[in-house]
């Protein structure tokens, strides 16, 4: 009847070697995810500024907490971890970076911006008084 093709079967993960590339592009996956239960907390916020100050105020308690600030901290970071990984990927969308030392350089450039842009908008937001 029908001869059965024989194709071959991709590798599973633990063949391939790991780097730093497909890591983070795992990483940008999962802060795609992350952002949409952060931007409900964003909605909880604005919502409950638009309800009164009783909301708002039961609402900033929760983020004035130290389970709060982690949140909102891991929320900033996954915000800039994701928009330098979709600009990484941007510039591979446009035809360049392809070669490994300017791959690793984006990458590289990827996670260590998203910390610094991270650590630099709470410094200054601190220093702005945000951390009352």
């Amino acid at each position: 009847m029908t001869a059965r093709i024989e194709r071959p079967l991709s590798p599973h993960m633990q063949v391939y070697r790991w780097t730093l590339t497909m890591a983070l592009s795992i990483i940008h996956r999962a802060t795609g995810i992350a952002l949409y239960f952060g931007t409900l907390l964003l909605v909880w916020w604005l919502v409950a500024a638009a309800s009164g100050p009783a909301a708002y105020a039961h609402v900033q308690a929760f983020a004035g907490s130290i389970i709060g600030r982690l949140i909102v901290f891991g929320y900033t970071w996954a915000l800039m971890h994701h928009m330098l990984s979709g600009i990484r990927h941007f510039v591979w969308d446009l035809g360049y970076g392809f070669k490994a030392n300017e791959r690793e350089a984006l990458t590289w450039g990827a996670l260590i911006g998203g910390i610094a842009l991270t650590v630099l908008i709470w410094i200054v937001a601190y220093a702005n008084g945000g951390g009352r």
